[in-house]
């Protein structure tokens, strides 16, 4: 008999532990929503608000200007958003966080931010935000981002640390987050 008192001896918790610290590689992100409806609700209770509770226009310095400013932020964030689309489908690789990447996309406005379509958004947020004339989507807008970021980025951050690994250290490190 290979055991004392023919008995195999039970693993130490060492052994437990190297076990149940083993995971499987992430299959995506775990952000199971279009993270452009969380923009979309800021920008919603912002004005819902406004019509509803407590008016606040903008300052009549932007207020004047703001059919200009707000086109303007309108047109240069959708570009960024259109951007960033047409990269990933160039590349092949899937646009919602849902689904899972097949490759690292480092080109385009993947260059300059490693997140030009929530950038691109948050600028659409602000130019529609102007063109509405009101500050509560602009004093929500903080709060939408926390989300953003606590709820959709960090989450892809993990994901694409987990699947990619130094390649994505190495675009972590040359590239912000933001711009």
């Amino acid at each position: 008999m290979p055991f004392a008192g023919g008995r195999r001896p039970l693993p130490n918790h060492r052994h437990w532990e190297a076990i149940m610290s083993v995971r499987a590689p992430l299959a995506n992100a775990g952000v199971f929503f279009p993270p452009p409806l969380l923009f979309v609700a800021g920008l919603g209770a912002g004005w819902l608000l406004d019509r509803y509770i407590v008016a606040l226009p903008l300052p009549p310095l932007i207020g004047g200007s703001a059919l200009m400013l707000g086109g303007a932020c309108l047109a240069i964030g959708l570009c960024l958003v259109a951007w960033g689309m047409v990269t990933f489908r160039r590349a092949g690789t899937a646009i919602t966080p849902h689904h899972s990447a097949n490759r690292l996309v480092v080109s385009g406005p993947y260059r300059f931010t490693r997140n030009p379509m929530y950038t691109g958004l948050t600028i659409v947020y602000i130019g529609v935000s102007a063109l509405l004339g009101s500050e509560w989507p602009l004093l929500l807008l903080p709060l939408v981002l926390f989300i953003v970021f606590h709820f959709v980025i960090e989450r892809e951050e993990r994901y694409l640390a987990d699947a990619f690994g130094s390649e994505y250290a190495e675009f972590r490190r040359r590239v912000r987050r933001w711009l």
